[in-house]
């Protein structure tokens, strides 16, 4: 698929300068692994255009386009997805956005093989988040990856080192990372007027209306390659449930928790400021009322014992309209001195003593184009994200530890050296999963 890169870039439409938002306290680095590389990555040729694939071009991956449209010194250069009407749609939005069309292919490797291309996002189904990033790493590709990164525990290692081998950057799709909101509720917390943060929970209590109901199986329509969107999960026959609503099957998604919980747990454990794994996590999980067909419960509580004495919650119930401190996504970061309510939805509040006294807060934006300009602006430097493969890696984590404490129904004991669970055969083999050909990691 050779792309006339210069002659495509040569005119690029309605693109609008932005610019990223330096939150060095915001960043991780992993338990046990060297820091990023920063400035040592491969950077993009400072005098062209960062040339773009979009793999995965439905409703999140269009918002990711115009997103990154919004950012000067960038085209979009190639679309890839399975999905022809995704295909359709997306191509028409490039085209008022850049004026010109992109290169359109359903099978992502094509896009992996142009070495013109400097960076992929990713916004497939979760259980193509990872075998889809590793190898455009290995292809030379800068990636953004939507949220979860992983779709089980091991694939973030192998995330972690595939950046890590190849010099190239990553950024999870965690948009709160890169708010302005995020940036002044880390200065409260640096600023220590809450004193010592010893807990942190994060929630979310959208309602949701029901799981899918039960269908008959049928043929694909002409205008999807089932076989490929199934990729390395096993084969079955095409599916509306499982197509249209694929978050609720263990095969292709995570659940409420791994769905939307992942935005939530991500900052619980960025405002608990822990850079490893918990030691110990118990959950509890059931469904009390949503009908219809599902592999995950609708409601669920996960607690996180982390070894230096700190806590984080996850709390998650889809039942009713009502909201929890004003907010039906949000954390709250536990001080010996006051505590903070956070929410994704671009508001923080301190309350300070016994008393609960009113302190700093803030609101403002969720962080979505920003996030996708810092990713864009550290492809140019080099220097490492804000939501890199480490703090992905981290934040994924705990979706996966919790939804196996939750699938086992006993107090799991880990071990953040080893990434395993200590003498639990059951458990670990929970930590990874099954890909069907040529969709695994065989030389990973």
């Amino acid at each position: 698929m050779p792309l006339d890169r210069r002659q495509f870039l040569s005119e690029t439409g309605r693109l609008a300068a932005g610019t990223a938002l330096g939150l060095a306290a915001l960043t991780d680095e992993s338990v046990g692994a060297a820091p990023s590389p920063g400035a040592t990555v491969r950077k993009a040729a400072a005098n062209d255009k960062i040339a773009c694939a979009m793999i995965g071009v439905g409703g999140r991956g269009r918002f990711l386009m115009e997103c990154a449209a919004g950012h000067s010194g960038t085209a979009l250069v190639a679309l890839s997805d399975v999905n022809e009407r995704n295909l359709d749609r997306a191509a028409k939005t490039v085209r008022g956005l850049q004026g010109k069309d992109p290169v359109r292919v359903r099978d992502f490797r094509r896009v992996l093989d142009d070495k013109s291309i400097d960076a992929v996002f990713v916004a497939t189904p979760h259980h193509w988040h990872c075998p889809i990033a590793v190898r455009a790493l290995d292809a030379g590709k800068h990636v953004y990856v939507e949220k979860p990164a992983s779709h089980v525990f091991r694939e973030g290692r192998l995330l972690v080192e595939a950046a890590r081998r190849n010099r190239r950057i990553v950024q999870h799709g965690t948009q709160m990372r890169s708010s302005e909101i995020t940036a002044a509720a880390a200065k409260v917390l640096s600023d220590g007027i809450l004193g010592q943060i010893k807990m942190s929970k994060a929630w979310g209590v959208e309602p949701r209306a029901h799981h899918p109901q039960p269908v008959p199986d049928e043929a694909p329509p002409d205008w999807v390659d089932w076989d490929r969107w199934l990729g390395p999960a096993p084969k079955q026959p095409f599916n509306k449930n499982r197509f249209r609503r694929w978050n609720s099957y263990r095969d292709y998604g995570n659940g409420e928790i791994g769905g939307d919980g992942i935005h939530d747990i991500d900052l619980a454990r960025w405002g608990l400021g822990v850079k490893t794994h918990p030691v110990r996590i118990t959950a509890h999980g059931s469904r009390i009322h949503l009908k219809g067909e599902s592999d995950f419960p609708d409601n669920m509580i996960v607690a996180y014992q982390y070894a230096e004495n700190k806590v984080l919650i996850y709390e998650n119930r889809n039942i009713a309209p009502y909201k929890m401190h004003g907010w039906d996504n949000g954390n709250i970061f536990y001080g010996t001195e006051g505590y903070m309510v956070f929410s994704r939805r671009g508001y923080f509040q301190t309350y300070l003593g016994a008393k609960e006294k009113t302190g700093p807060g803030k609101r403002g934006g969720a962080g979505n184009q920003e996030h996708v300009h810092a990713f864009l602006d550290c492809v140019r430097s080099g220097k490492s994200p804000n939501a890199n493969a480490e703090a992905a890696h981290l934040s994924c984590a705990l979706v996966h530890l919790g939804e196996v404490a939750y699938r086992t129904g006993r107090v799991m004991h880990f071990d953040p050296k080893t990434e395993s669970f200590r003498d639990d055969d059951q458990a670990n083999a929970l930590l990874t999963k099954t890909y069907r050909a040529p969709w695994g990691f065989e030389k990973a």
